[in-house]
């Protein structure tokens, strides 16, 4: 699977990869900006397969429905219901607590509609589950997937957003007019 999800992603699509996903770091919060489009998730899976990093997701509930809940299940997603009032940043923190290993990819865009504000959810996982960010970009306009090094939140919500924003800010995502 490796092979073959390497052949897709360089020579077929002419993506490359810059970076490569934190070695020494068991659990992290990894967030994929700008997310504009369905491809998005194929190209995150594409990486995830030929690094053969062990990367999970939440999705909503009616993505884990048959035919293909089982496949999504088997990529590493969890379904998610939003159509309830629950504490899911608790939830995914009792996760990351509960378990040795566990890196969850999240789009802090929660759609891949336009949007003026990143939700913040994944700040506030990664902050009570004591675990660092990193970043994933999926730049269509360079057709190259970035990773950065883990980053260290501080108490300063505002400096941490305002790196967040400066590393993705010349990312071009599929339909930039949605960025």
């Amino acid at each position: 699977m490796k092979i073959l999800a390497k052949f897709i992603f360089t020579k077929i699509l002419g993506w490359k990869l810059i970076g490569s996903f934190p070695k020494n770091t068991q659990k992290y919060v990894l967030i994929g900006v700008p997310h504009t489009s369905k491809m998005d998730f194929v190209i995150g899976m594409l990486v995830k397969l030929m690094t053969k990093e062990k990367i999970n997701f939440i999705g909503k509930s009616s993505l884990f429905k048959a035919p293909f809940g089982f496949f999504f299940r088997a990529l590493g997603g969890t379904p998610v219901d939003r159509s309830k009032s629950n504490n899911l940043v608790d939830a995914i923190i009792h996760i990351f607590n509960s378990k040795k290993e566990f890196r969850l990819a999240m789009s802090p865009e929660g759609t891949r509609k336009k949007v003026n504000k990143w939700k913040t959810g994944f700040y506030y996982i990664a902050k009570g589950a004591k675990v660092p960010v990193v970043l994933f970009t999926f730049d269509f306009g360079k057709k190259q997937v970035a990773l950065s090094a883990p980053y260290h939140l501080s108490d300063d919500k505002e400096k941490d957003f305002n790196y967040f924003y400066n590393y993705f800010k010349d990312v071009k995502g599929k339909y930039p007019n949605l960025q």
